[in-house]
């Protein structure tokens, strides 16, 4: 674990901190009532050299952080037996505005902890079309949230060097539209390629799968336009069309740098997948 990674830590995670030998606490939201930074269920790892998770910062925090440390330090809880729970109000004895009340849990990772940990599931699955500088921006908003996703391109050179976050497989293929298949029934798509003649065959794929949760599209209205006269000469009719989203992005945030539209587009896709 770094210094302090603040992605949840997955099951991966904890069976690498266990099989490192250095001792690791389990902090867990047991319980939660009222306005708190984090639900029950919220997991962080607290180590010698690093923390991986965040029950939601602040000064509820660092108060957990020392905790944790001070119990490393001492090898264990003197006066208590594991697992050792904390409740907090989060307004009286912490100052916080938040009013609400959690139950903090700690305990030793140990082999049952580990054996028995399941990650939540993910917020999204998105099959993700193309490696060019909106592609990659995506990809890197999109390392440290839980979700799972196909990044597909014809291009292997497009795919930056260093190696992608577990969650996010990359596949190169020679017909990116033939893998629109691998989704999922409510899969999300976005397709952002180097061809707008490639775009159109990933993009009629996703449409005639009829079960997909999302299909964005980048490009502007005359991009769109066109793709719709194209597809409906084709057989796409006009309720499955009216589900393309083109242009990508929340309306009202504006801006062409790769950055904007990935931030927008992620955005957008979070949007929908909360609803």
């Amino acid at each position: 674990m770094s210094a302090h990674d603040t992605r949840d830590p997955d099951a991966a995670t904890a069976h690498a901190a266990l099989a490192s030998g250095q001792p690791t606490l389990l902090v867990h939201v047991v319980s939660a009532r009222g306005s708190v930074p984090r639900g029950v269920g919220t997991r962080m790892l607290v180590g010698v050299e690093g923390v991986r998770g965040t029950i939601g910062g602040g000064h509820l925090e660092w108060q957990v952080l020392q905790r944790a440390q001070a119990l490393l330090a001492q090898g264990g809880a003197p006066d208590a037996g594991w697992p050792l729970d904390w409740p907090v109000a989060l307004g009286p004895s912490l100052g916080q505005c938040c009013g609400g009340a959690l139950t903090l849990r700690f305990s030793p990772l140990d082999t049952e902890t580990v054996d028995a940990w399941v990650d939540p599931s993910p917020r999204l699955r998105l099959q993700l079309h193309g490696a060019g500088h909106v592609g990659r921006a995506i990809v890197r908003l999109l390392a440290d949230l839980p979700c799972e996703v196909l990044w597909v391109d014809e291009r292997d050179k497009e795919f930056p060097s260093e190696p992608s976050p577990g969650h996010i497989e990359r596949l190169v293929s020679d017909s990116p539209e033939a893998e629109v298949a691998l989704g999922h029934p409510g899969d999300a798509y976005l397709v952002l390629t180097h061809r707008h003649d490639l775009d159109l065959r990933i993009v009629e794929a996703i449409l005639r799968r009829d079960d997909f949760g999302f299909c964005g599209l980048i490009g502007s209205a005359t991009k769109r336009a066109r793709f719709e006269h194209r597809l409906r000469e084709r057989g796409i009719p006009a309720s499955t069309l009216s589900r393309l989203t083109s242009p990508i992005g929340l309306p009202g945030l504006t801006g062409k740098e790769p950055a904007v539209i990935a931030l927008s587009a992620v955005a957008q896709l979070l949007q929908r997948t909360s609803e």
